[in-house]
């Protein structure tokens, strides 16, 4: 496994690019890809040759996961039980985490944050304090529309609703476009905090089945709405969660003209926007709309941190009724905890720290994939993230991965199983693992644990 592959395949002693070549592409230092260089040799995947180079020694054998079938109908969701029992475990101080998505623990950024607080404080004085406007600080807001003009997407300050992070942005979205009873087309896999979500308010779920490599395809949405009466779709619209496919840009067009031409709103989940390994970053699904039915929605908790909780909605046709929505549910989000995010953000630190996040993220998922082939081999599918900090992992069809999660938890290991990423019951035999987490002997040790519990499950041959 490679650290990054960029569209082709490397054979068994081929060259693999140079350090400079490698930084210019991954828009990371040439440090930073020095050092997964030398974490690769040292698990004995490459080797340094003087004066040649590296080289490729072990190629990927593992398959990437199934993509499943359209289901027949819409299904009502019940998962919270499930889902309780996963946050409980993570929260465990002595459990290893590998099945919560945090991809900013794999390299803190808490001291840079402090700091700017301080500086904040110190400025603001009680001012800090004190209540916010409901849409959010005005500075920040202009911060975030103005980033959204690198996609000539024409959004103005007002068009910005701060909220107390993505989740409460899908569920204001959500809450903006359509009521209890609506059928709402979702991914599959799908996050489970929007299945959660859907179940609180009563909606019906529609899984739309997304392809390992390349994520949602227009002629299974085209099925979707064709068939069934699909009020609102919430889609992944660069890096799906927890598939890490990254949909093309040509096919996200291609959906949002799809969606506008039934009158179908899509809000578009972007919070691993920022954390893509490919070449550039994915454009928002609203550059494409003509209607303004696209409602996007993001956060800071994926990039910066996630106890912040401070995320954003974005859109011109719905800001004025999302604003009402967020402010009968919360009132308004930190206003000192903005006023810090700005800082952060204006001063640059915030950019530097995203090369350097993504550049520890490619590391951690090459040693990850790495050793769950060594220790697991072909009898499991592991998917190739192109970007975030999960991995989908696709095991036998006869094995429950929920008795590998209270086994694992046994071991002070969390993982999430698969069944919580479908309404369906699908996923099974699927389990997420994050390598969004600081690298040590205690994961390795970890992974190990993990891989005898699997085996010790596996049917016998």
């Amino acid at each position: 496994m490679v650290p990054y592959k960029q569209g082709r395949n490397y054979q068994t002693g081929q060259k693999l690019p140079s350090l400079r070549n490698l930084s210019a592409s991954l828009s990371v230092s040439i440090p930073t890809v020095k050092q997964a260089y030398i974490e690769l040799e040292r698990q004995g995947l490459i080797l340094a040759k003087p004066k040649s180079g590296y080289f490729l020694t072990h190629q990927c054998t593992s398959e990437q996961p199934r993509k499943a079938r359209l289901p027949n109908k819409p299904m009502a969701v019940s998962r919270q039980q499930l889902i309780e029992d996963v946050f409980k475990s993570i929260h465990q101080p002595h459990n290893l985490a590998l099945g919560v998505a945090n991809p900013v623990a794999a390299l803190p950024i808490t001291k840079t944050l402090n700091r700017t607080m301080r500086r904040v404080m110190s400025v603001m004085g009680d001012k800090a304090l004190h209540y916010g406007s409901v849409a959010g600080y005005e500075p920040l807001r202009r911060q975030l529309a103005f980033s959204y003009m690198e996609y000539a997407l024409p959004l103005a300050p007002d068009d910005i609703i701060i909220t107390n992070g993505a989740q409460e942005a899908l569920n204001i979205a959500l809450q903006c476009v359509a009521k209890a009873g609506d059928v709402i087309a979702v991914e599959s896999p799908c996050y489970f905090g929007i299945l959660e979500l859907i179940e609180n308010l009563g909606m019906l779920a529609l899984e739309v089945p997304i392809c390992p490599e390349d994520g949602l395809t227009t002629q299974d949405v085209e099925k979707a709405i064709g068939k069934h009466p699909v009020k609102v779709c919430v889609f992944s619209s660069t890096i799906a969660n927890p598939m890490g496919c990254v949909l093309a840009d040509d096919a996200k067009q291609q959906i949002v003209e799809l969606l506008e031409n039934n009158d179908i709103p899509l809000i578009e989940d972007d919070v691993y926007g920022d954390l893509y390994f490919t070449k550039k970053r994915g454009i928002p699904a609203q550059k494409y709309s003509k209607k303004g039915l696209v409602i996007t929605c993001s956060s800071f908790s994926k990039t910066a941190a996630p106890a912040y909780r401070i995320g954003w909605i974005a859109t011109h046709k719905f800001s004025q009724r999302c604003a009402q929505i967020k402010r009968s549910l919360s009132g308004s989000s930190s206003h000192m905890i903005q006023i810090t995010l700005f800082e952060f953000v204006r001063s640059g630190d915030y950019e530097r720290y995203l090369t350097q996040l993504r550049g520890v993220l490619v590391t951690n998922k090459a040693r990850m994939i790495n050793m769950l082939q060594q220790l697991l081999g072909e009898s499991i599918r592991i998917s190739d993230p192109k970007g975030g900090c999960v991995l989908w992992l696709e095991l036998d069809k006869s094995i429950n991965s929920a008795d590998i999660f209270q086994l694992a938890l046994q071991q002070n290991i969390s993982v999430s199983p698969g069944t919580l990423f479908s309404p369906s019951n699908r996923y099974q035999h699927c389990i997420r693992l994050s390598y969004g987490l600081p690298w040590n002997d205690r994961v390795e040790e970890g992974l190990k644990v993990f891989a005898d519990i699997c085996r010790s499950v596996f049917p016998s041959q």
